[in-house]
């Protein structure tokens, strides 16, 4: 069996790799577990200086390195040069942050001295997904590897070359052989591979970025073997749109955050709930921003909307839609599939958007806008949290402290942002609730998942 490149503009084979069976896949994590019991051994600092090299590495390869990733996925290319500075971003943060993350923790008690010690865990299975190819990987990698962990890699089959380059960079910034293995299965293969890794007694966490049904069948695996898992799953992320918001500030801005990635991001935008008061300008300004977004060639600099990354996505996104206006949802912009090559999508706005709807309750994973009517704050937030998802969420206000109060204290979500559409961010622990999943990225929070907090007392 073989894995595909495709590309998503064109439809052209870009290349293609052997898979690996499962003999393999267990040769890589063995390899990776005998590699990890010296790593653990090797000084913090000079873990860190190995993922510092990695950033420099990012800088150094930007152009290149993008170009591979939006031939794989489609992303425009302004976007994949900004996802590659963010991983050297991301890389510099926990090489100069880490060890100090992970320092011993005093604790006063009766002994003579105690405190709290962070050590590794083992091999850390990653299971990512393709839409952010280099960021969903270095985001957990690297604070795993300076935490003293290796990391062996299961990435989707479509980005295989960014998988493959990801792993040249560690290879040339001297990281030792075997700490970061890259996995190639064949999608026909990935149930019982997955089933047989989480098994391997080398594995000791397995972090997934994907889909709830994925993130499911993982963590049930994972706990039949009684090991630590990190699940980042899907999204429906609300917008909330209060009467006393900057209504082209606020549409500005939504229309920004739909359009990521081509809106294929688990924490963009995809519900706009707005109240009644403000809903007929807002949509009018919404429609504005997003009609006027260049969808083309994803390597012409001002493309700001690419193809969506395969053909069956396009076909279940615009199944989504096509059953939400059957529903009663009122197309206002888009929402027919383009004839020509490629994966594309036209910029969609639906109105009307009720419960009983695809574009109501599920993801749409696609640049697809739902307008949502609320009678009033109140109602909007009922909305807002009327939803199994719960990973990000915003509202737009001109009361600066009510909306700090409604963030904080009333919108269901692992990450809520005021006047501001939901990002992900080095510094701030990410992940979400409900059925978006459990554990956190990033930050001091997320180094410290794949470790073990350990009690020392000396009495």
């Amino acid at each position: 069996m073989t894995l595909q490149s495709i590309n998503p503009a064109t439809g052209a084979v870009l290349r293609t790799w052997p898979a690996m069976d499962a003999a393999a896949c267990a040769a890589v994590v063995d390899a990776a577990g005998r590699a990890q019991a010296a790593w653990r051994r090797t000084g913090i600092d000079d873990r860190a200086a190995v993922v510092r090299r990695v950033a420099a590495l990012l800088a150094r390869d930007r152009e290149a390195l993008a170009r591979g990733m939006t031939l794989e996925m489609g992303k425009p290319i302004a976007q994949s040069r900004a996802e590659i500075d963010k991983c050297a971003w991301a890389c510099a943060y926990f090489a100069d942050h880490g060890p100090g993350f992970l320092a011993p923790e005093a604790v006063p008690t009766d002994g003579r001295r105690s405190y709290v010690a962070f050590r590794p865990l083992g091999v850390v299975l990653g299971i990512m997904p393709w839409n952010f190819p280099y960021w969903q990987v270095l985001r957990f990698a690297a604070p795993a590897l300076v935490a003293g962990n290796a990391v062996v890699l299961k990435h989707a089959p479509n980005v295989t070359g960014c998988a493959e380059a990801i792993a040249a960079l560690w290879h040339e910034a001297g990281l030792p052989e075997g700490l970061f293995g890259v996995l190639r299965i064949a999608p026909a293969d990935v149930d019982a591979a997955v089933a047989a890794l989480v098994a391997h007694p080398a594995v000791q966490a397995v972090t997934l970025t994907g889909s709830t049904r994925a993130g499911r069948a993982v963590a049930a695996r994972a706990g039949a073997h009684v090991k630590k898992t990190v699940l980042e799953l899907g999204g429906s992320d609300p917008s909330v749109v209060l009467a006393d918001a900057d209504v082209d500030a606020a549409a500005r801005a939504c229309a920004a955050s739909r359009l990521i990635n081509g809106g294929q991001s688990c924490i963009a935008a995809k519900r706009f709930v707005v109240v009644d008061a403000v809903r007929a300008a807002f949509t009018e300004r919404l429609v504005a921003h997003l009609a006027a977004a260049c969808v083309g060639d994803p390597l012409a600099d001002d493309t700001d909307v690419g193809p969506l990354a395969r053909l069956d996505l396009r076909d279940t996104l615009h199944g989504q839609v096509a059953a939400s206006v059957a529903a009663g949802a009122r197309p206002l912009l888009g929402g027919a599939v383009p004839a020509g090559p490629g994966a594309y999508y036209p910029v969609t706005v639906l109105a009307d958007v009720a419960p009983g709807m695809p574009a109501y309750a599920e993801e749409t994973f696609g640049p697809v806008a739902a307008v949502i009517a609320a009678r009033d704050t109140a109602d909007a937030l009922r909305i807002a949290n009327d939803t199994a998802y719960g990973l990000g969420a915003a509202v737009y206000t001109a009361d600066v402290a009510a909306g700090e109060r409604i963030a904080a204290d009333d919108l269901d979500a692992g990450s809520c942002f005021v006047n501001a559409f939901v990002k992900s961010d080095p510094r701030l622990p990410f992940g979400g609730i409900k059925h978006s999943g459990y554990g956190r990225e990033m930050g001091a929070f997320g180094i410290r998942e794949f470790v073990n907090v350990k009690t020392v007392y000396v009495a």
